[in-house]
């Protein structure tokens, strides 16, 4: 039986929600840099995602207990391990998806090419532009669906399933202002990258400390929690 959990339509604010991260990390935010550059590191190189949804367990596990005015130190990083198998459920399920998605994607875009070679192919390719630009709606529903997951599994204890579906019903339900704070992010991740990436790697714990804002947002603590 799924686990239902209560969530909020909210008002989402991108700037203040990275200057209220910017507030929250205080004099920590440059072992927040560590430990989310070490965890998204980690993630990273071992294949098919096996340690990136603990590490991103981990990674929120520290912004949770920040906002509990809790000591955070570098090893609770490390915390994520304790929900090892949600968070890979969630992180292999968010892969396969993708993968799903991505696959289209590629195929649209080397359509064009091949049509210089086989003229058969040039009608798909009129067609290609529509496609890419839905896939890439298709693309950004996923985000939203899988954005909160992690922090359901370390804040409310839910299991990778129920996780995943409360996270879709909530970013659907705030698709407007969450879709506008991901692209405004991403363009200046973007930016940050194309400076030798020092910038994107500086950014990235406000980036996360505004999801986890807009999360404390949406799914407001329960009684008795900080």
């Amino acid at each position: 039986m799924d686990q239902e959990v209560s969530f909020r339509k909210v008002s989402i604010r991108p700037i203040e929600l990275l200057k209220e991260a910017k507030s929250l990390l205080g004099d920590q935010y440059w072992l927040f840099v560590g430990i989310v550059f070490v965890g998204i590191l980690i993630g990273s190189l071992v294949p098919l995602g096996i340690l990136m949804g603990p590490m991103m367990c981990g990674i929120y596990l520290c912004y949770l207990r920040k906002s509990q005015n809790q000591q955070v130190t570098f090893d609770m990083l490390f915390k994520g391990m304790d929900y090892f198998v949600e968070g890979l459920i969630v992180a292999l399920i968010n892969i396969a998806v993708m993968v799903v998605v991505t696959v289209p994607m590629y195929l649209i875009a080397i359509v064009p090419l091949m049509a210089q070679e086989r003229p058969g192919l040039a009608s798909l390719g009129v067609f290609g532009p529509i496609l890419f630009v839905v896939l890439m709606l298709v693309y950004t529903i996923i985000i939203l669906w899988f954005l909160f997951a992690y922090l359901l599994i370390v804040d409310r204890g839910l299991q990778a399933i129920p996780a995943i579906k409360a996270s879709g019903r909530a970013g659907l339900a705030n698709v407007g202002g969450l879709v506008g704070m991901l692209l405004l992010y991403g363009l200046i991740s973007c930016l940050g990258a194309c400076c030798c990436y020092v910038p994107a790697v500086l950014f990235s714990p406000l980036f996360f400390g505004a999801i986890f804002l807009a999360y404390r947002e949406i799914f407001p603590a329960e009684i008795g929690t900080p």
